[in-house]
Formats: structure tokens, sequence, C-alpha cells
């Protein structure tokens, strides 16, 4: 049974707001309870009150709404993986994104806008609460370089999808302040980069195998990095936080530092990266826990277990196997990335093969025969209790080492040609010119199905995202189904954002304005 650090430091707890009152006696503080008014007064209760803040890196789902995994989600809008699941209406919602003819009311889209904005409420919360609290100056700073490291994080995930977003760097007092405006995508990241470079500030370099899931330095470093490369890439600007300019040259000396002392380093063995044995380990600079404490069995509130929903979602649907039991099948892996990964030593780690399943496969909706093989519903990964579906212990392994190494190559490091044959040598792979486009071309062979590939197509602008991501008469030999079930053709019109949900654009009073193309 695997143990998720980070969730386990405390138990869960729960803030009940209060609304106000007239009666004096009603105005008490109830005592005998945890509540917003009480809560925040020892180092115990902001540990609590964080562990809070970082669960939501877990959430894959929203109750009422769909279960939408970053992951799942972002591998199908990119060429890497089609829908899947059991057949077209099961997988319905999820082929509207992989094909980009997404409603305002597809409720994956709604899960993710309301998972960040939990997120964000929570860091918001714990800011404006943590100078309350009795406890030392430096558990303050890092408690508070934590918040803002999260805060950076859900943003960042939330304008990547939408674009135009609300910017909150507090929490909403009162009805006055219910309609929020959207901000520019240029206020919101300078607003991601500033606080990364405050983050950093106060983040410990090294963390220790007792906070195994918290944040360092070197991660908020990372992230930076990868914000600066999706900003300027689809923006053709430079990041401001607050009165330093975070250029290319910027980014690089940050992006230098860690790769020279950090400490992180390349796994010898590239498959380790997604078992049980390298999580946390040399190569990770930022992974989320999953688990399977305490194990869950609530099917109506999934989110309230650890389990990695993206596992089971991409799974494939096997019973009987001693190796892999009963997926769902989404996300099955496109015969592109397939070809492109033909004759490279990490097909075998990235790509399940149906031939080599043991037990009874049940082909569903864009059955092609592959799935994915670094998150999927493998044995190693099964959870000891609860049901079986929502336990999967796959940690999330959302920046690696070699990604850094990638970055910096891309980004012009003197160094160029040294980190990309490292990122190659690991897979004895033999050196090639450290050219533009050879790094990027790494980056789809070295990161593919980890949630990175369509954003990396976005950032190179619409002309290319229509070439990547239009696929059509593409059909591999296990294909199951008409061949039209498989083509996708991108629409550039949106620029490869998501829509605004409807039921926001509604809450919003009119104010909030649908993004281009839908």
């Amino acid at each position: 049974m695997k143990k998720n650090t980070i969730i386990t430091l405390f138990a869960a707890f729960s803030l009940v707001l209060l609304s106000g009152c007239n009666d004096e006696f009603l105005e008490r503080y109830p005592l005998d309870r945890e509540v917003s008014s009480n809560f925040y007064q020892t180092e115990e209760d902001a540990m609590r009150a964080l562990v809070a803040v970082y669960d939501v890196l877990g959430y894959q789902s929203s109750p009422g709404v769909s279960w939408a995994p970053f992951l799942t989600v972002s591998d199908i809008l990119s060429d890497d993986s089609f829908a899947g699941g059991a057949d077209a209406n099961d997988g319905m919602e999820e082929n509207q994104l992989n094909t980009f003819n997404i409603p305002t009311t597809n409720p994956l889209v709604h899960s993710i806008w309301i998972k960040n904005y939990i997120g964000i409420y929570r860091a918001n919360l714990l800011l404006e609460k943590i100078g309350e609290i009795d406890a030392t100056d430096e558990f303050k700073t890092r408690v508070i370089a934590e918040c803002k490291f999260l805060r950076a994080y859900f943003y960042f995930e939330q304008v990547r999808f939408f674009e135009n977003i609300p910017l909150l760097t507090e929490t909403i007092k009162g009805p006055s302040e219910y309609e929020q405006e959207q901000n520019t995508p240029e206020e919101v990241y300078n607003q991601i980069a500033l606080d990364l470079v405050e983050a950093m500030a106060g983040l410990p370099a090294v963390i220790s195998p007792m906070e195994a899931g918290r944040i360092s330095k070197w991660a908020s470093q990372a992230l930076l990095a990868r914000v600066y490369l999706f900003y300027s890439g689809v923006y053709q600007r430079d990041l401001m936080a607050g009165d330093q300019t975070i250029d290319q040259a910027a980014v690089l000396a940050y992006l230098e530092e860690l790769i020279t002392s950090s400490g992180h380093d390349l796994l010898n063995d590239y498959a380790m990266n997604f078992q049980l044995a390298g999580e946390f380990g040399i190569e990770s600079v930022f992974e989320i826990s999953h688990g399977d404490t305490p194990p869950w069995w609530d099917w109506d509130y999934p989110r309230g277990g650890e389990g990695n929903l993206a596992a089971q979602m991409q799974g494939p649907r096997v019973t009987g196997s001693d190796d892999y039991d009963r997926g769902w099948s989404f996300a099955t892996v496109n015969q592109k990335l397939v070809d492109d990964l033909a004759g490279d030593p990490r097909l075998a780690h990235t790509v399940l093969f149906e031939e080599d399943l043991d037990g009874s496969l049940d082909k569903g909706f864009q059955h092609t025969g592959y799935f994915s093989k670094k998150y999927s519903s493998d044995a190693e990964h099964w959870g000891g209790d609860g049901q079986f579906e929502l336990n999967r212990t796959s940690n999330f392994r959302v920046i690696r080492f070699s990604d850094v190494l990638l970055m910096a190559a891309e980004l012009g490091s003197p160094n160029a040609q040294v980190y990309l044959d490292r990122v190659r040598a690991r897979v004895s792979l033999p050196s090639i010119p450290a050219t533009a486009e050879n790094i990027y071309r790494e980056r789809r062979l070295e990161l593919s199905l980890e949630g990175l590939r369509y954003f990396d197509v976005i950032r190179k602008g619409m002309d290319f995202a229509q070439q990547e991501l239009t696929v059509t008469g593409l059909y591999g030999p296990n294909y199951e189904g008409d061949e039209q079930l498989f083509d996708v053709t991108f629409n550039p019109i949106t620029r490869g954002f998501l829509p605004i949900p409807q039921a926001e654009v509604d809450l919003s009073g009119g104010v909030f304005r649908q993004n281009q193309g839908y």
C-alpha cells in the first residue's frame, strides 16, 4: 500500500462559512467547532490548510460535472491520442475535444474551470490568513512561497486552456464582487511570473524524504521556464514579474542553475520514470502524488480519494489479466505517434500494444490497438484496498529533468548539444545536431503521452497546429471502425483555446465574453 506523504501529513478538514446575522447571540463564535473565523491560529492549522491547497493538484473531477484529468484531456486534444471509451456514446464528450467540435456546455471543460478556481481560492485564502497565525517567520515564509507556486500552477493551467479568465489574487469578500471581468492574458501571465519568482526566494532547495510531494525552489524555476516558452511562443512577448523582465536570458539562467546545482539528474533507466521505484526520484522536479491512502469507495465523490483517475481512464479494457485490470480505454494512442517513435527505444515504454496483453480485451470506441503505457491500469499501480478503479497509485510526473535539459537547449544554451546528447544517450541513441528542429522533435519523443504535446504544438503557431493536429486518412493496421471515426480537423479560429463554460458565462451576468470560434 502506497502512502501519499503530503496528503497524510494531517487529516482532511472543511471550512464552514458563516452567514451574517444581526442577533448578537447567534454571532458568537462556535468554540467547539473549527470554522473560518477561529481556525487559523496555529502552525498545525496552517499546515492543514496548506494540505488542502495541495490536495487540489490531485483533483481530476468535479461533483456533478465530469471526470477530466489534465493528462487525459490534454493528450486527447493533441495528436498523440484519440478519445476512446467503451463506445461512441461513452466517449462522446471526449471526442468533442478530440475533433475540436466543442460545445460551450461540454462538462469536461467545465470541470477543468471549477478545479482550478478551487485551488486558486484556497491559495488566496491561506495567503490572507497566514499573517494571523502564531508561527515562526521561517514557517510563514515557506507556506507563503508554496501558496504562490500553487496559485501560479492553477492559473497557468487555466489560462493555457481558456486564455480569457478573471485574475483573482484575493478571495471574494461579498456579493458586490461576484461579477468579475476577464483579465488580459498578459495580466494573468505576469502575475504567474511574479508568483513564481517570489516563490523561489522562500522555497527550499532540498526536500526531505519525509516531505516528499512538497515544492522546491527548482520546481518554481522549471515551471517558470515552461510558462515562458508557451507565453513567448503564443504572444511573442517577454514576461514581467513586477519590475523584473523575464526574458529568454533570465529564464535560461534559472534553468542553468537548476541543471548545475539542484542535484537533479536523469535516471539511468527511462522506464523507471513511470514506476513506483522512480517516484520522487532524482529525475522528478515536480510530481503530483496519487495513492490509495485512505482507500476510497465513493463513486459519487471520486475526488475525495487520492487515486490517479487518468490511469484508470487510459488503461485497456482487459479482464483475466495478470498485468492489467479493467481500464476504460480512453485516449487510445494514435498511429501517428507510433510511427514517429518507430525504432526509438522509448516506444516500448510509452505505448502498450494490444498483442502484449494477456487476458480478454474488450475493444472500445476508436480502438487503435495502442494504449498509454506511462499511465495505465498496470498491476504495479493497483491499490491495496478500496474500489480498484478509484485507487490507482501512479504519481503524475509534471516536470522531469529531461524536460529541463530540452527547455534549456531550446532557449539557446551554449550547452545545447550536451543537453540533447544526454537525453538521447540515456536510451542509447546517437548524437544528432542540436538544431531547433531536432530539439523540438526530441520533446515529442521523450515526453509523449505526458500531457505536453498539445501545448508544444499550439505555441508554434496556428499554421503548424493545423498541420500537426489535423489528421485525416490515417488508418492503422489495428483500427476498429470506419475510417472517418479517426479523422480530425483542427479549428484554427479558436487558436487552440477551449470555450468559456456556458454556465460561467451565464453566472457572470453577461460580463464574460466567449472565446473566438464558439
